[in-house]
């Protein structure tokens, strides 16, 4: 059953930050972007290392490993050495906290 999981309250994360969130056995990378929240898996599709301790700027994420860049809205790969999209989640807010939809119940 698909269902959205509370995962933290709004003011928690502020514009320019970035938390990882942990969604059953995912960790999800959780980023407020001038206000706009987006959510992506936190494994870069290059190599698999986490994607938290990369920069985020202008809605992009940049792995801290090897430089791949990810949109955060689409997932899509903005440059090598990555080719494969990473996973997104839709984000919503509601009652002030930031919601998460649970994909793996999405039937």
């Amino acid at each position: 059953m698909a269902r959205w999981i509370d995962v933290l309250a709004v003011n928690e994360l502020t514009p320019g930050m970035h938390k990882l969130v942990e969604l059953k056995q995912t960790q999800i990378l959780l980023a407020n972007v001038a206000g706009e929240f987006y959510a992506v898996e936190n494994i870069c599709s290059h190599d698999g290392g986490s994607l938290s301790g990369g920069e985020i700027c202008a809605g992009e994420v940049t792995c801290p490993r090897h430089g791949a860049r990810f949109d955060l809205k689409t997932g899509a790969v903005l440059s090598p050495p990555a080719f494969e999209d990473i996973a997104t989640y839709a984000v919503r807010i509601r009652d002030n906290r930031v919601q998460v939809f649970d994909q793996a119940n999405a039937g």
